[in-house]
């Protein structure tokens, strides 16, 4: 709330999650009011429905008030009339002045500059909290990030140290499938090499974990960074989720199956918490 001269501006900020910026003015004030309050609001918000409810009145004296004669004398003149025709006693003047449009208070209105100027301090109070509140969530929330991002980094070492093992695992698999299915003797070494090193090639999963990584980190950066750093951290968590999501697709491994899921678990609350990122 701010004051200028005899007009007080009243602005309450409202902002619930939302992927980019949508404004939204509430309150029957001028058009150029209007744009006023929105152009402050989207000068320093980046992210949120925010919903701007905006009141502008007058706080000086109230207008000028003034009796309409020529309807007060007429009023009477028919409700005397009415009065001695039911065998009444004539209407006092409290009668007539109670009637509607006899007693006129004009409406002094409010002064366009003063209200433009009480709304742009209101306007800029409402959002320093507003912003204040913000920096303060956001303080919480980059530090419980950081430990769900930290957890999912620890979870693709665990995946790597895994995938090392997959060639000696899937040449385990195939030699005791081949030795059940062929008799003793007619396993083939090259062929048998082979297979496994194609096998091998198909699951391995080095470059997913290598970008893995890379995302981790400059997630973990931008995190401990300055700015507006929401809509990053939404592009990163997505890219990240697309590796993990290769990873499972590619290996024949339960225990990183296993790792996977919980990778995507710890992935997708990063991603509702990033949302109240600015």
């Amino acid at each position: 709330m701010a004051e200028q001269g005899s007009t007080r501006a009243t602005i309450e900020l409202r902002s619930v999650n939302h992927r980019f910026l949508d404004v939204k003015l509430r309150g029957a004030v001028p058009p150029a009011i209007e744009d006023l309050v929105a152009a402050r609001v989207r000068e320093r918000l980046h992210r949120g429905a925010v919903t701007v409810t905006v009141r502008v009145e007058r706080t000086g004296s109230a207008g000028a008030v003034r009796v309409d004669r020529a309807l007060a004398v007429e009023l009477h003149a028919s409700l005397s009339a009415l009065a001695a025709e039911l065998g009444l006693p004539p209407p006092s003047l409290r009668d007539i002045v109670a009637q509607p449009g006899v007693i006129v208070v004009d409406d002094p209105g409010t002064d366009d500059g003063e209200a433009a100027a009480a709304a742009s301090r209101a306007v800029t109070a409402a959002l320093d909290r507003l912003i204040a509140m913000r920096t303060t969530e956001g303080q919480a929330l980059a530090r419980e990030l950081g430990e769900r991002a930290r957890a999912v980094a620890a979870i693709v070492e665990a995946i790597g140290r895994e995938a090392a093992l997959a060639p000696a695992a899937i040449r385990d698999r195939l030699h005791d499938r081949l030795a059940r299915l062929l008799e003793p003797g007619l396993l083939d070494g090259p062929r048998l090499a082979q297979e496994i090193a194609l096998l091998a090639e198909r699951a391995d999963v080095t470059e997913e974990l290598v970008r893995a990584q890379s995302h981790l980190a400059q997630l973990e950066a931008s995190l401990r960074g300055d700015g507006e750093v929401g809509r990053r951290l939404d592009f990163l968590t997505q890219e990240l989720g697309r590796e993990i999501n290769t990873i499972g697709s590619k290996s024949t491994s339960a225990e990183i199956a296993r790792l996977v899921v919980d990778a995507k678990a710890e992935l997708e609350k990063i991603r509702e918490q990033v949302q109240n990122l600015e």
